[in-house]
């Protein structure tokens, strides 16, 4: 029986070489991929923006009424079968496209940087300029897909980040503070399937099995470390929840999850595992770690209390099993902005 021979230093070298060789390739074929659909995307918006133009220059320059714009679409139709999404309501959404960012040189960029379908959701579900700036930069930021942008628009996800902002320590504004613009006061959890009423193990066994969900509910630098992560302080045994890591922040985040309403003594146990993975776990170019208790609910004045003396960056945020109502939401923010401007009123000089 004979024995395999040795493998051929210089042919291992020949390999290792062909396939940093193979992998850049493919990652000129994946970048040039994503810059051709870029530049084909810009292109159709740039298209539905000029065609909303010139319907909007005619109809309000009294050139056009409204039933030229069927007449301009049967003959697309007609004389061009291949195209497809020029119907009457297309072209006067493409109209509404253009009348609603024109004026607006901050924003108008950023529509060129998503798909149609995208921009549509947006323009048709947001009332305000804020609201439509707020949806437009983080689809852009987030990467989010049509199914998950129309996730966070029905859960009225600007007015709820507008009306309650996240709780947090002020060790979270000194030491972290653009973790204000990362983490939300509220997680909307519905994706798990969970009943009104349900044990920790079940909430914890979800977001396991939900993972990528989970993910993107909390935003695109997250990165899972770990379920019941092991921490050893005094020669006994401790587990942390979960245990994720935030590529911006450059620090570990840790998650307790409570099943109940928030109570002042759950940050203790909180403060005591920051320590450790900070003395621990944490790596010398990291960040200090952020701690999050993910309660089933919260009094916002127990937790300002709570949180105004605490010396670790923690902060407390609510899940929710249900999309919030939205027309509620809706509501509040439209009260919101009334006494803001009526406070404003008054503060002008006269």
């Amino acid at each position: 029986m004979s024995l395999p021979s040795n493998p051929n230093p210089s042919s291992i070298r020949s390999a290792t070489a062909e396939d940093a060789t193979f992998s850049e390739i493919v990652g000129l074929i994946v970048a040039t991929r994503e810059k051709a659909l870029q530049a084909v995307n810009t292109a159709l918006i740039d298209l539905y923006w000029n065609v909303g133009e010139i319907i909007s220059r005619k109809i309000t320059g009294a050139e056009w009424g409204d039933g030229v714009v069927a007449q301009l679409a049967e003959y697309i139709a007609r004389t061009q079968p291949s195209l497809r999404g020029f119907t009457r309501s297309n072209l006067f959404r493409m109209r509404q496209f253009y009348e609603t960012y024109r004026g607006d040189k901050k924003v108008a960029p950023l529509v060129r940087q998503l798909p149609w379908s995208h921009n549509l959701i947006i323009l048709g579900q947001s009332k305000r300029p804020e609201e439509r700036e707020f949806y437009l930069r983080i689809a852009i930021q987030e990467g989010w897909t049509k199914r998950e942008l129309e996730r966070q628009v029905n859960s009225a996800l600007f007015a709820r980040v507008v009306l309650s902002p996240p709780k947090v320590s002020p060790a979270v504004r000194q030491l972290h503070p653009e973790a204000l613009s990362i983490f939300k006061d509220a997680y909307n959890l519905e994706f798990l399937g969970l009943p009104q009423v349900h044990a920790e193990t079940d909430l914890h066994r979800a977001l396991l099995h939900k993972l990528k969900d989970f993910l993107i509910e909390l935003g695109r630098d997250f990165c899972f470390v770990g379920s019941e992560y092991p921490l050893q302080v005094g020669g006994r045994d401790f587990a942390l929840d979960l245990l994720f890591f935030h590529r911006g922040l450059n620090c570990l985040v840790a998650i307790e999850l409570k099943i109940s309403e928030f109570q002042p003594e759950y940050l203790g146990k909180l403060d005591f595992y920051l320590e450790a993975l900070d003395r621990d776990v944490r790596k010398p170019h990291e960040q200090t770690s952020i701690g999050v208790l993910l309660c089933a609910s919260k009094n916002d004045e127990v937790v300002e209390y709570a949180l105004s003396r605490s010396l670790s960056p923690a902060l407390v945020a609510e899940y929710q099993t249900q999309l919030p109502d939205k027309k509620l939401l809706q509501a509040k923010l439209h009260e919101f902005y009334l006494q803001n401007s009526l406070e404003n009123a008054e503060d002008t000089p006269k």
